[in-house]
């Protein structure tokens, strides 16, 4: 029997798009495994050619979105031992939908001890009328690396930012390591002013979380020419974990900042 509770629920849209993706990693005593591709919705899980190491999965969006409404996610588990990166193979757009209820990305990222994980998707684009809502996840075990890259490009060529929010939570060890909000859109006051974006309109953060990091002895690195449109840094965090914030003109010079910073970090 159910219940009144229950009976209120409110059904999913017709047209809105509910899907969960998964992948697990884990290493048999020689090498790391992928015992679970799970594709759902417009996520295409692909298995690439193991390199450096790392088993490889690409992302790949089946179908456009995510479209107001819609409720997306995307589980990970790098299992002990485990070495695994995930890229995409295209960025990914958030538009308008149907409706005004915003969509939902939701990113967990799990890493075991000893394990390595590489999440180095290509940029969320916030299309002019889009509402999303992204939250991102990643539970670390003391011994786990990590290297996360976030990207973001408010508004295609000529057009508006949509409704962004993100959020990144970092847990190692079972205590914060990294906790971050922020919001785009002309929803959001001041996102545009000097103090957030400016004009900028590319902006991201690469995150490297390594336990034989002594970030306490680097100091802050500025990232980029001060003179151009493009500016970053890269400071340490509360733990071994170095944290590159950067904003740009333009997607490109972005990622040329965000590669800065993670050569700079491999120097660390």
């Amino acid at each position: 029997m159910s219940t009144l509770a229950e009976d209120l629920t409110p059904l999913p849209d017709e047209s809105t798009v509910v899907a969960t993706a998964r992948v697990r990693a884990n290493h048999n005593g020689h090498t790391t495994t992928l015992p679970l591709l799970s594709s759902d919705g417009p996520f295409h899980l692909q298995r690439l050619r193991p390199r450096g190491g790392l088993a490889r999965v690409d992302v790949i969006g089946a179908m456009s979105g995510p479209l107001g409404g819609d409720r997306l996610a995307l589980h990970a588990d790098a299992g002990p031992h485990a070495h695994l990166q995930i890229t995409s193979a295209a960025s990914t757009i958030a538009l308008r939908g149907h409706t005004d209820d915003p969509a939902t990305y939701d990113i967990r990222l799990t890493v075991g001890d000893d394990a390595t994980l590489h999440w180095l998707p290509q940029p969320l684009i916030s299309t002019a009328g889009s509402n999303l809502r992204q939250t991102c996840t990643v539970t670390l075990a003391p011994t786990a690396r990590l290297v996360l890259r976030d990207e973001q490009i408010l508004g295609r060529t000529g057009e508006t930012s949509g409704n962004l929010t993100t959020r990144l939570t970092v847990l190692r060890a079972g205590r914060p390591l990294l906790d971050q909000h922020t919001s785009y859109g002309g929803r959001h006051p001041a996102w545009d002013g000097p103090a957030v974006m400016g004009s900028h309109r590319a902006c991201g953060q690469l995150l490297v979380v390594d336990p034989s990091l002594t970030p306490a002895v680097h100091p802050p690195i500025l990232l980029g020419d001060l003179d151009t449109p493009t500016h970053g840094v890269l400071a340490p965090l509360a733990g071994p974990a170095l944290l590159a914030t950067a904003v740009a003109d333009t997607a490109t010079r972005l990622r040329h900042l965000l590669d800065e910073a993670l050569q700079q970090a491999r120097t660390a």
